[in-house]
């Protein structure tokens, strides 16, 4: 029987092989999905996107956003939880004025 070790090595190579494998057939399942979209006439939108492909986070309020994080991230300022650049800058000791947008 193997050891744990042993085990641990192989799965971390069998999981090495599968980001590998998983890379080589990314540009191929983006190639159809964008072949189908065409095809069909379909948008990032009617997909429900509504970033359009950019990675700003996200955002389930329709209020405008009167903060910019230093990633790029938008917050409205509402109620609710914080989000974690927000807590991250507070913590520090500085304040939200200078990411007001």
């Amino acid at each position: 029987m193997a050891s744990y070790s042993e085990l641990m090595a192989q799965a971390q190579n069998l999981m090495a092989q599968a980001e590998q494998a998983r890379k080589d057939e990314l540009s191929a399942v983006i190639a159809d999905i964008k072949a189908k979209m065409k095809q069909f006439g379909i948008t990032a939108a009617d997909l429900g996107s509504t970033s359009a492909g950019k990675k700003t986070g996200k955002s389930k309020s329709s209020a405008p956003a009167k903060y910019k994080g230093p990633n790029g991230e938008l917050w409205a300022g509402g109620p609710g939880r914080k989000p974690e650049w927000v807590r991250a800058v507070l913590a520090s000791g500085k304040s939200l004025d200078s990411y007001l947008i």
